[in-house]
């Protein structure tokens, strides 16, 4: 089975209802059902055939949230062509890894993101694509895949920056979206309000994927913007939501007769990517009259654990394994800790990817492989620390590296530290996260520079070649950086930074 399979459930079955609504312009709504996507994403991939591309090609798609999006990414699938999403708050300095690492045939691009490209690469803009493809036929495609053909390759950051591509299967997607369909009651009754970015494998591999095996309607918007948040759910009416802890503290901000109204409609809201403060999700209970069902996943794994549908939701807490996942918590030795200790989450599962592009590396550190039970298949080191409690709930307790978790997204400090060490008259450099009420964790760098320290000027050089969630909220000056004996630095004996 493939995911084109699961998709037909809607694609074909459901091909005359309503699929997604979105804005042409502000104001301005339009609709497809799903036999339009059908017809839609076959064209383009009778195009994309025609320009060459064929199965086991990698493709990459750096695109904002529109609806062309998924007609390229159906394409795709049609086709057996992996998909290599790309963060569009990424510049020229974080792309070059990727396509050089991936070496998609081309990269589906607008002309406003064109610009982030680097020279020399093969751009398609997507409304020539567009355009092109209407001249083409809307008869099915379809290629003889395997379930473990790869269908996506999601870069993540590695612990030194360097950005690592993990590589997921058909089968992977289609045991996390049976999943999800499955434990949250996902069905074609849902009015899903779809906000986060799809070049994420929470908007995408979770949001889109269940949309389009549940068939349920979808409201696609670009971003999640916290003016028109209360506008866009009372016009919509959904009763699906899947968001980040920032998306739920603006939320808050909704009046409360407004807050009530849109919660007496909702059915479900998902809270992912980053720890959701538990006074957050109590005083969301208390305004919007739902609990938060909080969930834990990653680009290599999809999900992992979640909050039950029925039962306790418990604050802090990410619950249980999903079907076919196994979850377990060991000491520095992979050795099972005790309940109400902890130590580092391992999983396995069918959710678990099967390996990083081209790094076999990375790969020999991430995976654990059991003596007595090898032909279960190997355990995935998450790098995260966990305890589980006496009735089986899971709770986060940090990272075993230094990740900085922002918004939503995935910080290495080093990637950060490596650009200002590129700055003339800076001689060290540390970044760290700091608890932010808004963000979850936002970076901080601790420098040692030759005289004055000019942030301004190192802020620029940040937004310049980083994307806008890794650029420091703050840089403060020191004399020297904490380090042990051996080098290493010592973060939590740095300064307490207060925001101005």
């Amino acid at each position: 089975m493939q995911l084109l399979d699961l998709f037909d459930l809607s694609l074909v079955a459901r091909r005359d209802e309503t699929a997604l609504e979105y804005e042409r312009s502000e104001g301005d709504l339009a609709t497809l059902t799903f036999g339009d996507l059908e017809r839609r994403s076959n064209r383009v991939a009778h195009l994309f055939q025609a320009r060459g591309l064929r199965t086991g090609d990698r493709l990459a798609i750096h695109l904002s949230n529109r609806v062309e999006f998924i007609d390229v990414l159906l394409a795709c699938v049609k086709l057996g062509v992996i998909v290599v999403p790309i963060n569009i708050l990424y510049r020229e300095r974080e792309i070059v890894h990727i396509l050089d690492d991936a070496e998609p045939s081309a990269v589906v691009t607008s002309a406003t993101l064109a610009e982030f490209l680097p020279v020399g690469t093969t751009a398609w803009d997507v409304d020539a694509v567009v355009l092109q493809s209407a001249e083409f036929s809307s008869d099915r495609v379809r290629s003889a895949l395997d379930g473990e053909s790869t269908a996506l390759i999601v870069y993540t950051s590695g612990t030194t920056g360097r950005s690592k591509g993990a590589v997921l299967s058909h089968n992977n997607c289609l045991a996390n979206t049976a999943s999800l369909v499955t434990c949250w009651h996902l069905t074609s009754a849902d009015r899903f309000l779809a906000v986060l970015p799809l070049f994420h494998v929470h908007g995408l591999g979770n949001g889109v994927f269940s949309w389009l095996t549940s068939g349920s309607r979808m409201r696609l918007l670009e971003r999640f913007e916290a003016s028109r948040a209360q506008t866009v759910f009372e016009s919509f009416q959904p009763t699906l939501f899947f968001g980040v802890p920032t998306m739920y503290v603006r939320l808050l901000d909704v009046p409360a007769e407004a807050a009530r109204r849109i919660g007496a409609r909702m059915r479900l809201f998902v809270c992912g990517s980053a720890p959701l403060p538990a006074t957050v999700l109590e005083t969301f209970r208390a305004r919007f009259g739902h609990v938060i069902l909080e969930r834990y996943g990653m680009s290599e794994t999809l999900m992992n654990l979640g909050n039950p549908y029925a039962g306790e939701r418990r604050a802090g807490a990410v619950g249980f394994p999903f079907p076919g996942v196994a979850a377990r918590i060991v000491d520095g030795d992979g050795c099972d800790v005790a309940d109400g200790n902890v130590g580092e989450l391992w999983i396995r599962g069918p959710n678990v990817f099967n390996g990083y592009w081209r790094r076999p590396d990375a790969d020999a550190e991430a995976f654990v492989r059991d003596r007595d039970a090898s032909s279960r298949g190997p355990w995935f080191r998450t790098g995260d620390l966990a305890e589980r409690s006496s009735d089986g709930y899971f709770t986060l307790r940090g990272r075993r590296s230094d990740l900085i978790i922002s918004g939503g997204f995935n910080i290495y400090p080093r990637e950060i530290e490596d650009v200002l060490l590129e700055q003339l008259g800076i001689l060290e450099a540390s970044v760290v996260g700091v608890a932010d009420a808004r963000r979850g964790e936002v970076p901080v760098a601790y420098v040692v520079s030759e005289g004055e320290l000019d942030s301004q000027a190192l802020e620029n050089e940040c937004r310049r070649l980083l994307a806008s969630f890794k650029v420091p909220r703050g840089f403060v000056r020191v004399d020297s950086l904490p380090r042990t004996a051996l080098g290493k630095v010592q973060k939590h004996l740095l300064p307490l930074w207060v925001a101005p």
